[in-house]
């Protein structure tokens, strides 16, 4: 019979082989699309029935409040990996703006937030005059600032400055409508970015550029300009999650603030489905991929589980969502 109809031993095999073929594609584009929202509600779910207090309002305030720096240098991180670049400044961007926030305050707060946010310009034009015009590497352009800019912060406030002014202080405290301040300018920053990305000629170049650079020269888009004001963007945005952070604190802490959030933000984005080799911003999703890095850190937290383990489960999330990506490509 099975000489009649041409199916011979090993003609089964061949029929999975076949559709794993075809399903494999779909998953991967599912996991890459969704899998960062389906991760998110399974931690929430989980944290539901098995952490105390998990839905505490002040529970929830305190992960949303924790998570706003990153999901704001996030933002930044993905318009620059958009590119095929990377931006490893980031962290002492938010260093240096704590610094200049708190010696600029006497002349008023917002003077203060107005230098530390155009101080974080200035090193991300820096990045991305390095980038774009001197043909340097992202990872060593942004590595030589995240070791330069750290150490100018900590010139600049060597140690611990606490602050009392009100109006600086209630920018990282105060809320409108029981939702804190910072939340809202978060969600106002990433539907800014949103609406750039998908709606302007400049998101659209910057998707491009990341795609494929050389077509980009030879239809001549402004690539040189285009890769300038990522990196500033980049180092704005880093600047006022500093500002921010320090609000918050009510203490500039040049030494520690911002250590090692570049990892975070690239994991964010990463996670988020935008992939390392450009090409394809996820907005959305990198702030859900902020999120669910948050989540997870408190979720062992709750669970008495050391911080070792945090990394070790971000370290296989990160292995996954670029295995993902790079699949898909």
């Amino acid at each position: 019979m099975a000489e009649l109809t041409g199916a011979g031993p090993g003609a089964g095999t061949g029929a999975a082989r076949a559709r794993v073929a075809v399903l494999k594609p779909r998953v991967l584009a599912w996991v890459q699309d969704y899998g960062v929202y389906a991760a998110v509600l399974a931690l929430l779910l989980f944290n539901v029935l098995f952490t105390p207090h998990f839905l505490d309002a002040a529970n929830f305030r305190t992960q949303l409040v924790q998570v706003t720096p990153i999901v704001i240098v996030s933002l930044g991180m993905a318009l620059v990996i958009g590119t095929q670049g990377i931006d490893l400044s980031v962290g002492s961007v938010m260093a240096l703006a704590a610094a200049l926030v708190v010696m600029y305050l006497g002349y008023g707060w917002l003077p203060a937030v107005l230098v530390a946010v155009i101080g974080g310009a200035a090193v991300g034009a820096a990045g991305g005059a390095l980038v774009a015009y001197v043909g340097v590497q992202p990872i060593v352009a942004t590595l030589a600032l995240l070791v330069g800019v750290r150490g100018l912060a900590n010139v600049l406030v060597p140690q611990l400055v606490e602050f009392r002014n009100p109006d600086l202080i209630a920018l990282g405290s105060s809320s409108v409508a029981g939702i804190p301040v910072i939340v809202l300018i978060a969600a106002t920053l990433t539907l800014i970015v949103l609406f750039v990305v998908r709606r302007t000629t400049f998101g659209r170049q910057v998707v491009a550029i990341g795609g494929n650079r050389p077509a980009s020269e030879l239809s001549g888009l402004p690539v040189k300009r285009v890769l300038l004001t990522v990196y500033v963007i980049s180092g704005l945005l880093a600047a006022l999650a500093g500002v921010l952070a320090t609000a918050r604190l009510q203490a500039s802490d040049p030494t520690s603030l911002g250590l090692f959030i570049e990892l975070s933000a690239i994991t964010a984005v990463v996670v988020g489905g935008t992939p390392l080799t450009g090409g394809r911003i996820r907005v959305l999703s990198t702030v859900m991929g902020a999120l669910l890095m948050q989540l997870l850190s408190a979720t062992l937290i709750k669970h008495n589980l050391p911080q070792s383990w945090t990394q070790m489960v971000q370290a296989a999330i990160i292995l996954a969502a670029v295995y993902a990506t790079r699949e898909r490509r």
